[in-house]
């Protein structure tokens, strides 16, 4: 059978690399896009506007496309910046020269940059308006180009990795187990997609999902911190490998049609199935 093709952003590292990784040992050559291309690019950038740290994060997609190769399937990184939609047309537009088809979407990356972990108060609006651009209006403009191609040829699959800041209140401010306000308005709005994608295409053959991934400390947040984060003393974390087996699943298991247009606690969802042995530890 001819292997589907998967595009995602974010694949350079964390939860996209592993999800990557997930998806091309259930039949999947993966389109990776994402803003390092190369290793000793990558660069992780200060969460807050009162801060213009920068520093190195390992993690690119050459490494990631490697370690497909290394699964069987194929791979075609592109460089693709979610604040540039001319790179996002000709990101998409060299996957489907390429390959012809995207079978799955993984609406992965987002903006990563000063806004995110701040106060109200210290927020300023034109910073606000560049996140809502990368992970909202930008993220929507891709998707619409996708499921098009999708619905044309019958059918896809579109996975939003989703944010329970943006459905809950924090247990404290920024700095104390807490998020900024402009990153969970953004994915707040970002979240509504998925159920409104299932009911008006669901009967097309569309198939999509929100996954939250829970608390997942990844290779940027520790660069950041440069360790253990706030967010630690407040929040069970768990592997980005746990979302990315729990977004394989969603891609090629028919039981996971229950859960179309909803949204996975991709943590509780992998616990329950067994999807990644070892985890949680015994203890856990």
């Amino acid at each position: 059978m001819a292997r589907k093709i998967g595009f995602v952003t974010g694949a350079s590292r964390g939860i996209g690399r592993a999800a990557c990784l997930a998806l091309a040992r259930r039949g999947y050559d993966l389109v990776l896009t994402a803003r390092t291309l190369r290793e000793g690019e990558g660069v992780a950038r200060s969460s807050s506007v009162h801060s213009e740290r920068e520093v190195p994060v390992a993690g690119s997609l050459e490494s990631t496309a490697a370690a497909i190769g290394e699964l069987g399937a194929r791979a075609l990184p592109l460089r693709l910046d979610l604040l540039d939609r001319t790179g996002i047309d000709a990101a998409l537009d060299a996957a489907l020269g390429e390959w012809g088809s995207i079978d799955l979407l993984l609406n992965n990356g987002i903006y990563q940059g000063p806004g995110l972990m701040d106060l109200f108060l210290d927020v300023p609006v034109d910073v606000m308006e560049t996140i809502f651009l990368a992970n909202v209006f930008n993220q929507t403009h891709l998707t619409q180009r996708v499921v098009r191609h999708m619905l044309g040829r019958g059918g896809g699959t579109v996975i939003n990795m989703t944010s329970g800041s943006g459905q809950m209140d924090p247990p404290g401010p920024v700095g104390q187990g807490g998020w900024g306000f402009a990153y969970a308005a953004s994915k707040a709005a970002f979240h509504r997609m998925v159920g409104i994608l299932h009911v008006e295409h669901g009967k097309q053959g569309l198939r999509a999902f929100n996954v939250d991934p829970g608390y997942t400390p990844t290779d940027t947040m520790r660069a950041l911190s440069g360790g253990d984060s706030d967010l630690d003393a407040h929040w069970a974390g768990a592997p980005p490998e746990a979302t990315g087996e729990v977004i394989g699943w969603l891609a090629s298991d028919p039981a996971a049609d229950d859960w179309l247009g909803k949204m996975v606690l991709s943590q509780r969802l992998c616990r329950k199935l067994g999807l990644l042995p070892g985890w949680p530890p015994a203890s856990a």
